[in-house]
């Protein structure tokens, strides 16, 4: 069964930098799509980013398109998000999930759609 934990939260000032890591175990990440989801203090979870297991295709949300960037290691069973020019906007719970094979274009974003999650690490930015 494979399971995933997150790691590399913490706090840090509007326009720094922080790399999420989300680490596999159970299973390997060959062939798994990932994806991190964003949940802001009283708000739902949504889709900032994830990664084809096929092809390793990668999508973005419109708010982090430029400032994060999503990559794998599958030798070291590893997911990262590489978030940059934080802001307070982006304050909130990271988590990862994975879904084996493809991801559906239009439907990543949607948590419903991935079947296996972390547990989540806290970002906070602010001055």
């Amino acid at each position: 069964q494979l399971q995933l934990v997150e790691s590399g939260g913490g706090v840090v000032q509007p326009g720094g930098s922080l790399r999420l890591s989300c680490a596999a175990s159970g299973s390997t990440l060959d062939y798994y799509a990932i994806g991190w989801f964003h949940q802001a203090p009283g708000k739902e979870r949504e889709g900032v980013s994830s990664i084809d297991g096929n092809d390793d295709s990668t999508y973005y949300a419109d708010s982090v398109r430029g400032r994060f960037t999503i990559s794998r290691d599958n030798a070291k069973k590893v997911v990262y998000l590489q978030m940059n020019s934080l802001k307070p906007e982006d304050t909130g719970t990271y988590y990862c999930a994975a879904d084996r094979g493809a991801v559906a274009p239009s439907l990543w974003p949607f948590p419903t759609m991935w079947p296996f999650w972390g547990q989540g690490t806290q970002v906070t930015v602010s001055s």
